[in-house]
């Protein structure tokens, strides 16, 4: 009989406790703050198929298996294009690792939002010789089918890497308060607003290149002369010429580092001139070309030497 009491305990106390831990144990946390139908819910812990999809693809992904890579994509979202273009990157490397080291996958609680955060180490050795040893954190957006549908990717980068996204060393005409800071990569539209101008060049029209420039900017030639030009300049900017062609071969946009948004593009290329009287003009060129704050063109410095 006590034994009999004692077990009636004892199920009773299991019963208890489990109702406490069911209870009090919450199986959802976080908060979705952007706009949408997720504004405000939670997130609960996804499924563990979630985490084998993240890792064999990142197994495809290293071994360069690209016909079990395209297999965990939805291929409407990553297209022939894309597949074309991942194709081409794997191809150029000699060698290339992901290994995840954290895989959480979270789904929007009551909602319809996948998505699966990663965690992984990323060695890239390139044909060409190039390395690249990176940290990264990837957010893979999953559909209903279990695909990739979308995807972002962070980045810390190793000091081992070949190639930073800061370097050099800037010294200035005088020591000042930039001097001995590095410079970094500009990404404020520069290089396609070139591409503009030298398009706009090519066809002397003016009335483009007028919308890549400030409303007042200083043109210093390779012969050292120096011009202020205003909008209304540009008029007659190629009555000299009956032709005029300018090939880029580089655009390089830079800043100093820890600076505002100011920049500096080092425009590489050769320019050929006809001008009116029949004679000809042939130059390679280097070209800095400078953008104030509000995106425009502000200054340029000219070099050049004969056309090889």
């Amino acid at each position: 009989m006590k034994i009999i009491f004692q077990n009636a305990v004892n199920k009773a106390l299991i019963m208890l406790l489990c109702t406490f831990f069911v209870y009090s144990c919450k199986n959802d946390g976080g908060i979705w703050l952007g706009e949408g139908e997720s504004s405000g819910k939670s997130y609960v812990f996804g499924d563990n198929k979630d985490i084998d999809n993240i890792q064999g693809l990142a197994k495809a992904y290293s071994e360069q298996d690209t016909e079990t890579l395209f297999e965990y994509y939805n291929k409407e979202v990553f297209n022939e294009k894309w597949q074309n273009w991942t194709s081409g990157y794997l191809e150029s490397m000699e060698s290339i690792s992901m290994v995840p080291y954290k895989i959480i996958p979270l789904h929007v609680k009551n909602g319809d939002f996948k998505q699966v955060l990663a965690w992984s180490k990323e060695e890239r050795v390139y044909k060409n010789g190039s390395y690249e040893m990176l940290d990264l954190m990837e957010q893979f957006v999953i559909d209903d089918a279990g695909k990739v549908k979308d995807f972002k990717q962070w980045k810390a980068i190793d000091s081992v890497n070949f190639g930073m996204s800061y370097g050099g060393k800037y010294f200035g005409r005088e020591k000042g308060e930039y001097s001995g800071r590095s410079f970094m990569f500009s990404n404020r539209n520069e290089t396609d607003l070139i591409e503009k101008l030298v398009d706009s060049y090519n066809k002397m029209d003016t009335e483009v290149m007028k919308t890549v420039f400030a409303d007042e900017f200083t043109l210093n030639d390779f012969k050292g002369n120096k011009s202020t030009m205003k909008q209304d300049d540009f008029k007659n900017f190629f009555s000299p010429y009956k032709k005029v062609d300018w090939n880029v071969i580089s655009i390089i946009p830079i800043k100093i580092r820890g600076t505002d948004a100011a920049s500096g593009v080092i425009v590489y290329g050769t320019e050929s001139r006809v001008m009116q009287n029949g004679e000809k003009w042939n130059k390679d060129l280097m070209e800095i070309v400078y953008f104030n704050l509000e995106g425009k063109i502000s200054s340029v410095e000219q070099f050049a030497k004969p056309k090889q």
